[in-house]
């Protein structure tokens, strides 16, 4: 004869706490107190389940493991965080007109501040909430970091530490994670010979057009009220053309954050985040996040384009079958870093290698005792020029490997088309590819697998 007895398992972290009840034979059954003396007896006294272990006693349940504690796990405090007194991302959607024309002259994109004006500041962190496990022990929790003001150009931290504040008059920018004032620098005219190249670390306004062969670069946002010709716009910021840009093969506009323009044709485009026109002909684009085709032409036809995420049309190619060649899902830019590591990773392997090839002769001529001060002196440089390129090597690989990681990921880009995709169309998602050879209507192409499919619009 054998009454019926419990066993008392505790996980390793000490957060669970169950029990294994063996059954009598012929004996007696256990009663709640000697189960919660058993749990007493193994330390268990936080967090008891008293309605199952009251249950288990009436209505035993043998051979299974129940649980019958449970700890507190702790709470982390939340960090603090940087609170905008201005929208960070205005909604660059521009107007469509009754008769399906998109208005790009009316944006109000300008971010107009007045020296002392508060930029941002400071919510505080939260403490956490400690835990405590099945024996009762308290476990500590992490408070909440602080925030750290976004400081750029042209801004100033209150005595209080807890607002960043406009030095001067200007327009907002918030590029790189901070936040910046820039003056403006306004053309009335045109951008040519009587103005030559413009180099500018706020913000730069044309009111007029940017004739050929010119140069504007600015640490901010760059305006155009008329037409870019074969030009050169590089900007910190966004590139904003009330009209458009005809670049006869020679035009580049180049963007850390957006591109916005009525047309662009014939050109070379970059944007680190968003582009969009009513109409993009015959032109090589980059695109970090999404490349938006609106209005009543909606029109993406000839040239390349790589688009980090998404891209939206009305039509994509034509009826004439031009070749247009679209690759979406990963990020260009990351692309061609990779492409800029392997090259740089190369050279370097090579110049260490002639390095080493150096350190081996000299050395051989110290063993011999004929090393002479100068050749003394070439040693020397050349071990220290050995450690620097090791240590270079080294950190150009790890990076190497951390973008390999990203481009191998599964891509999740789209094409959406509310018109026509033509055929002459070749479309690469990821690695996986597709030549349009029927035209295809109100659709959006995704990656499945290996392969690219074709969906409804609304997909």
């Amino acid at each position: 004869m054998r009454d019926a007895y419990v066993k008392v398992f505790i996980t390793p972290d000490k957060m669970k706490a169950s029990i294994f009840l063996t059954p009598p034979d012929d004996g007696r059954e256990l009663k709640l107190e000697e189960i919660l003396k058993a749990l007493n007896d193994h330390g268990v006294k936080y967090g008891l389940d008293m309605e199952t272990l009251e249950n288990i006693s009436k209505y035993p349940v043998y051979n299974e493991n129940i649980l019958v504690a449970e700890g507190v796990q702790p709470v982390n405090g939340k960090n603090g965080q940087v609170k905008f007194h201005f929208n960070l991302k205005e909604d660059r959607k521009p107007t469509i007109t009754d008769d399906g024309r998109v208005d790009f002259r009316n944006l109000d994109l300008i971010k107009n501040i007045k020296e002392g004006e508060i930029l941002c500041s400071l919510e505080p962190p939260s403490k956490g909430i400690p835990g405590k496990n099945v024996l009762g022990e308290d476990i500590p929790a992490k408070d909440g970091k602080d925030a750290v003001l976004p400081k750029g150009k042209n801004t100033e931290i209150s005595e209080d530490g807890q607002n960043l504040i406009a030095a001067i008059n200007g327009q907002i920018n918030y590029i790189d994670g901070k936040v910046n004032v820039f003056q403006n620098y306004e053309v009335p005219a045109n951008v040519d010979n009587s103005t030559g190249n413009i180099n500018f670390i706020g913000n730069v306004i044309v009111r007029g057009s940017v004739l050929s062969g010119f140069v504007i670069q600015a640490g901010g946002n760059v305006e155009v009220g008329g037409v870019v010709e074969g030009a050169t716009i590089i900007a910190g910021g966004d590139i904003i053309l009330r009209r458009g840009m005809q670049g006869h093969g020679k035009g580049v506009l180049k963007s850390g954050g957006d591109i916005i323009a009525k047309y662009i044709e014939n050109s070379n485009i970059e944007a680190k985040m968003d582009i969009k026109a009513e109409a993009i002909m015959h032109s090589n684009v980059k695109c970090g996040n999404k490349l938006e085709l609106t209005g009543k032409k909606g029109l993406l036809v000839g040239g390349t384009c790589k688009v980090g995420k998404e891209v939206s049309a009305k039509v994509i190619g034509s009826y004439m079958s031009t070749p247009t060649d679209i690759e979406v899902g990963i990020d260009p830019s990351l692309k061609e870093r990779y492409k800029e590591l392997k090259i740089e990773i190369e050279k370097i392997e090579e110049d260490l290698k002639k390095t080493e090839q150096a350190i081996t002769i000299l050395k051989k001529f110290q063993m011999l005792g004929k090393l002479t001060p100068e050749k003394q002196e070439l040693l020397a440089k050349s071990i220290r020029t050995k450690v620097f390129y090791t240590n270079k090597i080294g950190r150009l690989k790890e990076e190497s490997v951390y973008i390999e990681m990203k481009l191998q990921e599964e891509a999740s880009g789209k094409i959406k088309v509310y018109g026509y995709i033509y055929s002459g169309t070749k479309v690469s998602i990821g690695t996986s590819m597709l030549y349009v050879k029927d035209n295809l209507q109100y659709c959006t192409l995704y990656r499945e697998g290996s392969d690219v499919k074709i969906g409804s619009y609304n997909d």
